[in-house]
This record gives C-alpha cells, sequence and structure tokens, in this order.
C-alpha cells in the first residue's frame, strides 16, 4: 500500500512540475513514505531524516537551492507533533490519509512556514481528490480499494495509525482499473489492510463484497489477473471462495495471515479465531482451488508465548505447507495492548524461534518451487534481465521467472516451462509455439 501511495503522491505533484529523480541529492522535494508496523522501521527514519538534512546543507552551499523535506505514511500519522519536534529539519508531516492535501501545503511552505501538519482520518476526501488517470511503467499496478482495520489485534498498530474500515466505492476503483488497463496494465493487485471486509458500494446503491467487485474487474478488457491483499481469515466469505473456483482471472495464490498457531496466543492476539477454523478454511479453500498456493504472516516471542505455543505454530506450518511467507520477531508498539502485556519474551529467545521457523518455512518454499520443475506455467512478462535478451516474468505464484530470448515479449503472458529453481526465482523456457495472451 505504501508502494500505491507513493506512487500516487507522484501523481499528485507531476501538474506541478516534479517529475521523480532517482538520487536524493538531486532533489528538491523528498518524501519519507513511512511503515509504523514494526520499531525498526519507525527508528530508521530519524536517521534517515538525519542523511537528508546533511544532504540540504550540501546543496546550500553549493547554490543549488533548498531541499523540501516531508514524512509521508503511518509514522507521519502516529508521530507527527513527536516528528517536529525531534527533527526540525523536516518541513511537512503528512498521514496517509492526508497526502491529496500534499501540494496545498507544499504551496504554503514555499511561501513561508505555514501548516506543517496535516493527519486528517478522511479516506473519502482523499480518494475524492486523486484522479483516476495514474502514471504507469509495466503491466502490473496495485489498486487500493479498501483502508483501515477494525480487528484491533493487541500487536498492530493499524487501527490507530490508518483508522477504520473504509472501502471505496465500485464505480471510483472500476474507473481506475480502465484507466491501468488502457496503459497496458494486465495484472492487478486489489489492496487493503484488511481486503478481504471491502464492502464499498455499488452503483445500485448496495454493498459490494470483494468477489463481486472481482467480477466487475473481470470484465475490463485486458484485466487478465487479479491478486489481492492482505486479508483476515475471518472475513474470507463463501462467495470469495468460490471466485478463485470460477473467475480465471484470480490467481492461484492467496496470502492469509494466521499469526500463530496457538489457540491460547490467537486469543491473546485477538485474532477472533481459532487455529481448528483456520485448519477448516484452508480445507474448504483447497477443495474449491486444488492448484492453490498459501502464504502467510507468522509472529514468534508474543508476550507470553511458551515452549508448547511455539510448538503449536511449528505444527500449524507443517500441517498446512506455504509455498511463501513472512516472519517476524515481535515488536511491541506505543499504545497497543499488547505492549504493555505480562511476561514479555526474551530477545534470545525470540532469536531462538524466529530461526526455527524460517528454516522450516524456507524449507516448505524451496520444496513448493523444486515441485513446479517440468510445468508449464503462464510467466507475465515485466521488465528485461540482466544479460542480452532476457526477460524477467512474473509466474501465477508471484515467483520472478527468468526466461532467455524473451526481451520482446514485455507485457504479454506466455506459457514457459519452469526448468530450474534458484533461491529467490524460477529459471524457465519459451515453449515452442506457445499462444500469446
Amino acid at each position: 500500500m505504501n508502494v500505491y501511495d507513493s506512487e500516487r503522491m507522484g501523481d499528485l505533484l507531476r501538474p506541478l512540475g516534479y517529475e521523480v529523480s532517482d538520487h536524493a541529492a538531486d532533489a528538491d522535494l523528498v518524501l519519507l513514505n513511512t511503515c509504523h508496523i514494526r520499531e525498526k522501521a519507525a527508528e530508521k527514519v530519524y536517521s534517515e531524516i538525519g542523511r537528508l538534512k546533511e544532504m540540504r546543507e550540501d546543496r546550500l552551499a553549493r547554490g543549488e537551492g533548498r531541499m523540501t523535506i516531508a514524512v509521508a505514511g503511518c509514522v507521519a500519522q502516529a508521530e507527527g507533533q513527536e516528528i517536529m519536534h525531534r527533527a526540525p529539519a523536516v518541513d511537512l508531516v503528512i498521514g496517509p490519509q492526508a497526502y491529496h492535501q500534499l501540494p496545498e501545503l507544499i504551496a504554503r511552505t514555499t511561501r513561508a512556514k505555514g501548516e506543517r501538519l496535516a493527519a486528517d482520518f478522511a479516506p473519502d476526501a482523499k480518494f475524492d481528490a486523486l484522479t483516476a488517470d495514474r502514471e504507469v511503467t509495466g503491466p502490473t499496478a496495485f489498486l487500493t480499494v479498501q483502508e483501515g482495520c477494525d480487528k484491533f489485534c493487541t500487536f498492530c498498530v493499524v487501527p490507530y495509525t490508518r483508522g477504520a474500515e473504509w472501502s471505496r466505492p465500485v464505480a471510483q476503483i472500476l474507473d481506475e482499473a480502465r484507466g491501468l488497463a488502457g496503459k497496458g496494465v494486465r495484472e492487478i493487485t486489489l489492496l487493503g489492510q484488511n481486503v478481504n471486509a471491502y464492502n464499498g458500494l455499488a452503483p445500485s446503491g448496495e454493498p459490494s463484497t470483494l468477489a463481486r467487485l472481482m467480477y466487475a474487474l473481470a470484465e475490463i478488457p485486458g484485466i487478465a489477473r487479479i491478486r489481492y491483499t492482505t486479508s483476515h481469515p475471518n472475513d474470507m466469505g463463501e462467495d470469495l471462495i468460490k471466485a478463485h473456483r470460477d473467475l480465471p482471472q484470480v490467481m492461484p495464490y492467496l496470502h492469509l495471515p494466521v499469526q500463530s498457531g496457538s489457540d491460547r496466543i490467537l486469543r491473546a492476539m485477538n485474532r477472533k479465531h481459532t487455529r481448528q477454523a483456520y485448519f477448516d478454511l484452508v480445507d474448504r479453500i483447497r477443495d474449491a482451488r486444488p492448484d492453490l498456493a498459501l502464504s502467510g504472516d507468522f509472529i514468534v516471542g508474543f508476550p507470553g508465548e511458551t515452549d508448547k505455543d511455539f510448538e503449536d505454530t511449528l505444527d500449524l506450518v507443517r500441517r498446512v505447507g506455504y509455498a511463501s511467507a513472512f516472519w517476524f520477531k515481535y515488536s511491541p508498539r506505543p499504545g497497543t495492548p499488547a505492549a504493555s502485556m505480562p511476561k514479555q519474551v526474551e530477545d534470545a529467545v525470540m532469536d531462538a524461534r524466529l530461526n526455527a521457523l524460517q528454516s522450516l518455512l524456507l524449507d516448505q518454499q524451496q520444496a513448493f518451487k523444486a515441485g513446479l520443475v517440468g510445468k508449464t506455467l503462464d510467466v507475465l512478462f515485466e521488465k528485461p534481465g540482466r544479460h542480452g535478451s532476457q526477460a524477467i516474468g512474473r509466474s501465477p505464484y508471484l515467483q520472478s521467472v527468468f526466461v532467455e530470448d524473451a526481451a520482446h515479449l514485455m507485457g504479454r503472458i506466455v506459457p514457459v516451462r519452469i526448468e530450474a529453481v534458484g533461491a529467490n526465482s524460477l529459471q524457465g523456457a519459451l515453449i515452442s509455439n506457445g499462444v500469446m495472451a
């Protein structure tokens, strides 16, 4: 979502004469779009501000004009006043629901020291201010359809930085998708902090579901692939499961975070589901789409987690089997209930558990990729490779696929035979006389 927000901020600034620079030192305006999920990400903001301050001083010394420094995103929302106090070099602080005010705030800053902080919770106003016209550079694009979360997991800051769940109207999303398709986008990824809770209004005035939205998107000429992330197990409705079965544009890949395999820890996290409910859901999804691959999120070291709780997580991973996953040590976030819970787990224990979980998940990931060798996958080619006519494409399972003699196929979906597996990618070969989409 931060990638999407950054692109939309670029769209807002382009009419003002701004262009994207590859080097911060050459920029008149630097925007740090931030994440507040983990402590390390938030602290990195301040070190980056210090680096930019030095760049600005060097620019001024060379007579090249003053650099404007802005902090956007969730750290800006959560710590706006602290940023202005702790880092006076920052000119603007803009929350994730207020970046449509960016042109106005820049104008005020250019004229004189005016309002420096915008942290409104008004996603409808933000999206109303954004045009459907977007700058795109390839055949894939993100498309935000939902923001915020009402789940209030005890470890998570999202409800406090992105606000309550809110869904964009169907017509607005379809307009943006048509614009993307008109610029050559073949694959869209629908975004939301809790995307499968989507309930935006349809043109009829009735609330839609994510599944109904995807059926409408699939009718847009040129849109050949649809993905969505991030989903919550409790909002995986039957119509969405059926969409995986019946809608060929929906890719056979689902990110379905569970966080822990322990019922006791799931209750403490306020996840509102059990491990058995997760198993049952996975079974229903796989019955509908047998070739589906799962991805997940896992937190180790949540307060009070015992060796038995962690073993329950390893057991869940073994039983489910993941093609991909993200794993983290618990990071206490200010203002969340978990930050003040007793029995905080020692860092050394978290490290050991993280290593064990990582080893298991990486083994599963490599096994899944090895199982693809010899199979034919439809690959969407996105960009040139490093060597000659090599091209890099995207498999239905979101892996990078390197293929020789394919540089002429950018933006096309082509059958590729998988021949080898790398640490983070696949190697494939074009099939003679393959039909291109």
